[in-house]
C-alpha cells in the first residue's frame, strides 16, 4: 500500500469516526457519508489529481442526466435548463456534501416515469401508421432533448413503433419458415400481426416499469456516485452493497449455463467476458460488451430483461445442461440486434488452464499453448498458477521435440501480475519485464530475476483487441525483447492501469454497510518507457479481423487515461533470430495478396458502414427493403471465417492416456482441435513461426 493511500485511510477514518457519531443514520445522512468518503480517498489515493472544477462537474452533470436517461425519453429542454443552475456548481456542492443536484434532477425523473407510463399505454392503444414516411435515429447519446411534453411524446411514438416494427417483421419471417414447411399454413393478416406485436410491446414496457417501481434510492442514488466517481476515470466505480454481492457474478464454476460473466451497467445487462471453452464460447456469436436485451427459453416468448436485477437477469439464462436459450442482444460492435441460440451445458474452469496442442507443418513438429487467462488463487488449497503450468507444458512440448511455440493470448483479458512477469521470464535469461507506477512516485522495475531459461527456441505470440492487461505487458516484453513476433489485430485493448477494490467501511465506524470502491491506483509502462495504456501493443504483423475498423478498446471509453512514458529500463535485446525483419515482410505480403483476408478487410469495413448507420426508416415498405438490402449485403460475407488449415491438431502424449480414461475431455480436445484446423489466424501464425531461423549460438554468444 503507498504512503498516500494510507495516509487518506487514517485521515478519514479519523474524522469519520466523528461524523458518525453525529447522524441519525438516516438515508439522507448515509448519502453524505458517502459522499465524504469517496471524495477524500479518490482526491488523495485515486492514480491521477483531478482538479474538482468546473470541467469536473459539467462531466458529472452530463453523464448523471444521460444515466437517468439514455434514450431521451423522460427529460425535455425545459428540464435541462432547470438542471442547469448547478451544470458549474456541482464540484462546490461535493466539497460541502451538499446533493442539491442529484435531490432536484432524481426528484423530476421519479415524476416523469409516472408521465411515461401513460405516454406508452396511450400510443399502443391504436394501429401506427406504417406508410407514412418518417424514420428514427437510434443514437441518443447525439440525440437533443425534446423541446417539450408534445415532442417528447412524438419521440416516444418513433420508439414504440419502431419496436413494434421489428417484431412484426420477426412473425413474418417466422411465418415464411413455416409456410415452407408445412402445407396449408395460414399466413396472418398484417392487421392482425400489427396488433399482437403492438400487445407484445405493451407487455414488456408494463414489465419494463414494474421492475423500475422496484427500484430503490440506493439504485439511482449508485448512479449519480458511478457519475462523480468516472470522472476520474472509466475503470473507477462505485459498487453499492447490493450490487457488490452480484459483481462479476459467474455463470461457470459448478453451474449449469451459458459461460459468461454478467455485469450490471445502468439498467442494462452487459456480457463483461466469456469462460474460455464455454457453451456461449464454442456458439461463437456473444462477445464481450454485447448487451442482453431479451431471453427466451427455446421456442417459447421472449422476456424483456431490461431494468431487472442482474440476479433476477441471470435466473432465466441459467438453467439444466442440454436445454436451448435465445438470447436477443445488441451487438457492441455495430449495434444490431441479434437472436443468439445457446445450448446450456456444465461450465468447468479447468477450460480457463493452460493447454495445448501438437501440429506438424512442413515435416516438422510445432507447438501451441493456449492461454486463456494469467490465474493464481492464493485463496484455494493446492491453488493452480498459470506460471508453473506453463513451465509444465513447455517442458512437456520440449519432450515431445517442436520446433517452436505459438503461445495464443488472443481473448486473454489479463489477471495476475505476478504470472505474467514469471511467464515472461520462461524466455528470456534474467531482467526487467515491466514498470509499473503509483501516482506521484517513481515507477518501480519488476524483474526477472531467474536466470533459467524454460524455452529458447522461436517464439509466436497471437493476440487480438481483446487481449488486455497482463497479456499487454508478457506480449510488450517479448516485443521489446526481440525475443518474439507479435501477430494478430492492428493493436491490443489498451488496458494500462490497475485497479483495487477498497470496502468504504474500512475508512468509517458508521453501521451500515456502504459498498465498495474500485479505483485505479497504479499504470503499467513497458521497460522501452511507453505505458500500454491507449495504445496497447502494436502488432509486428497486423492482420486484418472483424474489429479493424471499429470503436473498439481502452482508447474508445470516454475519459480514459491518456498514454504517456517514463525512462527507459536498462535491458538488452536478445536478437535470437537471423530473418526476423524479412519473416514479418514476407507475412504482410502474404497477408495482402490473400483473398481471405482482403473478404475479412471488407467485412470489417461494412461492420463499421453498420455502425455508423444508425438511422431505421418507420415506413414499413422502406423498412422492410433496408433489411432485406442488409440482408443480401450480409450474404457476401456468410462464409467469410469459413476456412480450412488441412493442419492436423493432437493433443501432447501425456494427455492423451488421460483422454482415453475421460471422454469429456477427448469430446472438447477433438472440438478444439477442430476449431484451430479452421483457424485463419492460427495458419498464419504457423506460417510466421515455421519461418523463424534462430541464431547460432556462437552468433548470440558475440551478441
Amino acid at each position: 500500500m503507498t504512503t498516500l493511500l494510507l495516509a487518506a485511510l487514517i485521515s478519514i477514518s479519523s474524522i469519520q469516526t466523528q461524523a458518525a457519531s453525529n447522524v441519525n443514520h438516516t438515508d439522507p445522512e448515509k448519502d453524505k457519508i458517502l459522499l465524504y468518503i469517496l471524495r477524500n480517498i479518490l482526491t488523495r489515493s485515486h492514480f491521477v489529481v483531478k482538479d474538482m472544477n468546473d470541467d469536473f462537474s459539467e462531466y458529472v452533470f452530463t453523464e448523471f442526466i444521460d444515466g437517468l436517461d439514455p434514450n431521451k425519453r423522460y427529460f425535455t429542454q425545459k428540464d435541462i435548463k432547470d438542471f442547469e443552475k448547478y451544470k458549474y456548481d456541482i464540484d462546490n456542492q461535493l466539497l460541502n456534501e451538499d446533493i442539491s443536484f442529484y435531490n432536484l434532477v432524481y426528484g423530476r425523473f421519479t415524476s416523469k416515469i409516472k408521465n411515461a407510463k401513460s405516454y406508452y399505454k396511450d400510443l399502443l392503444e391504436k394501429p401506427f401508421n406504417f406508410k407514412k414516411k418518417e424514420t428514427i435515429d437510434v443514437n441518443y447519446e447525439q440525440s437533443s432533448f425534446a423541446k417539450n411534453e408534445n415532442q417528447l411524446k412524438d419521440y416516444w411514438r418513433k420508439q414504440l413503433k419502431l419496436s413494434t416494427l421489428i417484431r412484426i417483421e420477426g412473425e413474418l419471417e417466422k411465418q415464411k419458415r413455416n409456410a415452407s414447411k408445412k402445407e396449408n399454413f395460414k399466413v396472418q393478416k398484417f392487421e392482425n400481426l400489427e396488433k399482437n406485436a403492438r400487445l407484445e410491446v405493451l407487455k414488456n414496457m408494463d414489465e419494463l416499469y414494474v421492475r423500475i417501481e422496484e427500484l430503490e434510492h440506493e439504485d439511482w442514488f449508485s448512479t449519480f456516485l458511478n457519475s462523480v466517481v468516472g470522472a476520474f476515470d472509466p475503470h473507477t466505480t462505485y459498487m453499492a452493497p447490493t450490487i457488490k454481492e452480484r459483481f462479476d457474478q459467474d455463470m461457470s464454476g459448478k453451474l449449469e449455463g451459458i459461460g459468461a460473466r454478467l455485469q450490471k451497467k445502468g439498467i442494462y445487462t452487459h456480457i463483461f467476458k466469456l469462460v474460455s471453452g464455454g457453451p456461449a464460447w464454442k456458439q461463437g456469436d456473444l462477445e464481450a460488451g454485447d448487451i442482453i436485451l431479451e431471453v427466451a427459453q427455446g421456442d417459447k416468448e421472449p422476456l424483456d430483461i431490461v431494468g431487472m436485477r442482474l440476479d433476477d437477469a441471470i435466473k432465466f439464462i441459467k438453467g439444466k445442461k442440454g436445454t436451448e436459450v435465445r438470447l436477443t442482444v445488441k451487438k457492441k460492435i455495430d449495434g444490431s440486434i441479434k437472436i443468439i441460440s445457446i445450448i446450456r451445458d456444465v461450465v468447468e474452469l479447468e477450460e480457463t488452464f493452460v493447454k495445448s496442442s501438437i501440429v506438424e507443418k512442413n515435416g516438422k513438429k510445432y507447438g501451441l499453448i493456449d492461454l486463456p487467462k494469467f490465474y493464481i488463487d492464493f485463496d484455494e488449497q493446492n491453488y493452480r498458477d498459470s506460471a508453473k503450468d506453463m513451465e509444465k507444458e513447455i517442458e512437456r512440448l520440449k519432450s515431445e521435440g517442436v520446433a517452436g511455440l505459438v503461445i495464443d493470448l488472443r481473448n486473454n483479458g489479463g489477471g495476475s501480475l505476478k504470472t505474467a512477469i514469471e511467464i515472461s521470464g520462461l524466455f528470456i535469461n534474467e531482467g526487467p519485464v515491466v514498470q509499473i507506477k503509483y501516482r506521484g512516485e517513481n515507477p518501480i522495475i519488476k524483474n526477472d530475476t531467474d536466470k533459467k531459461i524454460q524455452w529458447d527456441g522461436a517464439i509466436v505470440v497471437l493476440v487480438n483487441e481483446f487481449s488486455a492487461s497482463a497479456s499487454e505487458i508478457f506480449a510488450a516484453a517479448m516485443q521489446d525483447y526481440k525475443r518474439a513476433i507479435i501477430i494478430g489485430g492492428n493493436q491490443t485493448y489498451g488496458k494500462g492501469t490497475v485497479q483495487s477494490v477498497l470496502p468504504i467501511n474500512r475508512f468509517t465506524k458508521y453501521d451500515k454497510d456502504l459498498g465498495a470502491l474500485k479505483m485505479t491506483i497504479q499504470k503499467f509502462y513497458r521497460i522501452n518507457g511507453g505505458s500500454t495504456q491507449i495504445e496497447g501493443v502494436y502488432s509486428d504483423i497486423a492482420i486484418p479481423s472483424r474489429y479493424s475498423y471499429m470503436k473498439f478498446g481502452e482508447r474508445d471509453l470516454e475519459g480514459a487515461l491518456v498514454w504517456d512514458k517514463v525512462k527507459q529500463a536498462d535491458y538488452i535485446q536478445t536478437k535470437s533470430y537471423e530473418n526476423f525483419s524479412d519473416v514479418i515482410e514476407n507475412s504482410k505480403k502474404r497477408i495482402a495478396s490473400d483473398s481471405k483476408f482482403k473478404l475479412i478487410n471488407e467485412y470489417a469495413k461494412w461492420l463499421k458502414k453498420n455502425q455508423e448507420n444508425t438511422s431505421y426508416s418507420l415506413n414499413y415498405k422502406l423498412f422492410t427493403t433496408q433489411s432485406l438490402a442488409q440482408e443480401k449485403d450480409a450474404e457476401k460475407f456468410k462464409s467469410v471465417f469459413d476456412y480450412e488449415s488441412n493442419l492436423k491438431f493432437a493433443s501432447p502424449k501425456y494427455e492423451v492416456s488421460l483422454i482415453k480414461k475421460d471422454t469429456i475431455l477427448a469430446n472438447k480436445r477433438l472440438e478444439w482441435h477442430k476449431k484451430l484446423s479452421k483457424d485463419v489466424y492460427v495458419s498464419e501464425a504457423l506460417n510466421v513461426l515455421s519461418e523463424l531461423k534462430l541464431k547460432p549460438l556462437d552468433k548470440l554468444a558475440k551478441n
